[in-house]
C-alpha cells in the first residue's frame, strides 16, 4: 500500500473520533400533549433527551403504559461501545502504519459485524421495552405493544415515534467507505 493510501486509511480511522462527540441514533416523538415534540439521542456512551427534560418526560409517559424507565446507567452496551470504537480507531491506525491491504478487509469485516450486532441489540432493546410491560400500569390497552421502530416512523396510540440515524452513524459509514475505497484501490495496483 502506497503512502497516499496509508494516509487515507489513517483518515478512515481518525474520523471515528467524531463518534465521541455526536449522537449515533435519534428517536423523536410527537403527540398532542407535546406539540413541540420530545426525543432522545443515543450516543456512544449515553442516552440523553434532545431537550433538557425530554428523557424525564419520556420516562413519565412510559410509566403510564408500563414500560421500564430508560436509565443509561443500566444499559451495559453504553459502557462497552466507547472501547469498541477505540479498538477500531487504534487498529485502523495500525493497519495504516503497516500498510497491509488484507488487514483493511478484516477491519471492515469486524466493523460491519459490530454494526450489525449493534442494530440487532438495539432492536432487542426496543422489543424488550415495548413488550415487557408492567401488568399494574395505569393505562392498559389489550394487545397493544409499544416497541419503537428500529428505523422510520410508527404510531403508538397518540404518539408518532420516529427513529433515524444521527451524525455519528454517518461518520461510521464515511469511515467504512473510505477504508473500502482504500482496499479496492489497493487491489487495483
Amino acid at each position: 500500500m502506497d503512502k497516499q493510501k496509508r494516509v487515507w486509511m489513517a483518515v478512515a480511522a481518525l474520523i471515528l473520533i467524531g463518534i465521541y462527540f455526536f449522537p449515533i441514533w435519534s428517536i423523536s416523538m410527537e403527540a398532542p400533549q407535546y406539540p413541540e415534540g420530545i426525543g432522545m439521542n443515543i450516543t456512544v456512551d449515553n442516552i440523553q433527551g434532545k431537550q433538557k427534560n425530554d428523557l424525564q418526560n419520556i420516562n413519565g409517559l412510559n410509566h403510564y403504559i408500563g414500560m421500564k424507565e430508560i436509565n443509561p446507567d443500566s444499559i451495559p452496551e453504553l459502557k462497552v461501545m466507547p472501547f469498541i470504537f477505540g479498538f477500531l480507531i487504534i487498529s485502523g491506525l495500525v493497519i495504516a502504519g503497516v500498510g497491509n491491504e488484507k488487514w483493511i478487509l478484516y477491519w471492515l469485516g469486524i466493523f460491519a459485524l459490530f454494526a450489525i450486532a449493534g442494530l440487532v441489540d438495539f432492536y432487542i432493546w426496543g422489543y424488550d421495552y415495548g413488550h415487557n410491560l408492567d401488568p399494574n400500569a395505569p393505562i392498559k390497552v389489550p394487545g397493544m405493544t409499544y416497541q419503537p421502530p428500529l428505523l422510520g416512523s410508527k404510531q403508538l396510540l397518540n404518539i408518532n415515534a420516529t427513529s433515524v440515524p444521527h451524525i455519528g452513524f454517518y461518520i461510521s459509514l464515511l469511515s467504512m467507505g473510505i477504508a473500502g475505497t482504500v482496499w479496492w484501490k489497493s487491489k487495483q495496483d
